[in-house]
């Protein structure tokens, strides 16, 4: 498991400001790309290039110019940058920035799984380890695993058996959304399984009109489902998204107004309030923050482009086996 991190001191904004100054100017010296996962601190993702999900963090790995990627994010992601493009120099600014839903299934567990079900096909989130992905067909984020499921049985056909995991949200979610049974792992995100169908609830009592974004992950996506069947909740009303999902979301509903709940990690609520002002975006849970995220900080940042330290790498043994699900998920979509 990843170390329990320390809270770092809040910033004022001329710390901000002339830190955000020297981020900029070192990322241009090196030729560094900057990358910001949605759930990082306003600071880092106002400095950042590019500002994403794990998908479009991804697909922006692949396909840079830059001499260094420093990515603002958690390890598994700034590997995932490494094996996309193993001849960059990948940094992270905080190497013990760990995860716990990639942490919830080991290479011997799952290699132990695959044995009982000869012949499945491994379906992985992309929240995993290099080695995870070493061992898997296809990798999948929130925003495409049901096409990538629904890819898999037109070509496999509909009754090939498909391993699931980590996450067991994600994976109730796509087997509603694909009509199918799936083999689940049972993992998950600490932080969106700590959001819970009480926290719909009493959001609903306090915000009648609004309208829920809910990410796959979280804890109360079977309940939100099941206050849409039986009724309680107008289905238009209701958005199973990925963050970028969510952004989506906002762009389109600038100028609207209105209220939506969100349910997903708090640093979301940035990049929403950004693309619509005008809409009251409010977190399902307030206490939704992932420790691990917020490790990664303007200071950490600075020091890792000004010293070239952080640097992740991937054992070469494990990228080409790790890139092909990689691949085919970009590939998808």
């Amino acid at each position: 498991m990843a170390p329990s991190p320390t809270v770092s001191p809040a910033l004022t904004a001329e710390e901000i400001s002339a830190l955000t100054s020297e981020v900029r100017a070192l990322a241009a010296e090196r030729n560094a790309l900057i990358l910001a996962h949605n759930y990082q601190v306003p600071e880092v993702q106002d400095a950042a290039d590019y500002v994403g999900d794990s998908l479009g963090l991804s697909r922006r790995a692949a396909d840079v110019d830059a001499d260094v990627i420093a990515f603002c994010g958690v390890h598994f992601m700034a590997e995932t940058a490494s094996i996309l493009s193993p001849q960059k120099t990948v940094l992270i600014p905080d190497l013990d920035a760990g995860c716990s839903l990639a942490d919830s299934i080991t290479p011997e567990q799952l290699t132990a799984w695959q044995a009982k079900y000869p012949g499945a096909v491994t379906v992985m989130y992309v929240n995993t380890t290099a080695e995870i992905k070493a061992l898997t067909d296809y990798c999948v984020t929130s925003s495409n695993a049901v096409k990538v499921v629904e890819h898999i049985f037109a070509e496999h056909g509909p009754d090939t058996p498909i391993l699931f995991g980590p996450d067991m949200w994600l994976g109730a979610y796509v087997e509603k959304e694909v009509g199918r049974s799936l083999h689940v792992w049972d993992g998950e995100c600490h932080v969106h399984a700590g959001i819970r169908p009480d926290d719909i609830t009493t959001m609903r009592a306090e915000h009648p009109d609004a309208d829920f974004l809910i990410h796959p992950e979280c804890g109360c996506s079977t309940q939100v489902m099941e206050y849409v069947a039986a009724g309680d909740i107008a289905t238009e009303g209701v958005h199973m998204l990925s963050t970028g999902g969510m952004l989506d979301y906002a762009k389109e509903h600038a100028g609207q107004g209105g209220t939506a709940i969100m349910a997903t990690e708090t640093g979301m609520l940035h990049q929403l309030r950004m693309a619509a002002p005008d809409v009251d975006f409010v977190a399902a849970n307030e206490r939704a923050s992932c420790k691990y995220m917020k490790m990664i900080t303007l200071p950490k940042l600075r020091d890792c482009l000004r010293d070239l330290s952080g640097e992740v790498k991937v054992d070469p043994a494990l990228v080409e086996r790790a890139r092909v699900p990689i691949e085919r998920m970009v590939a998808i979509g």
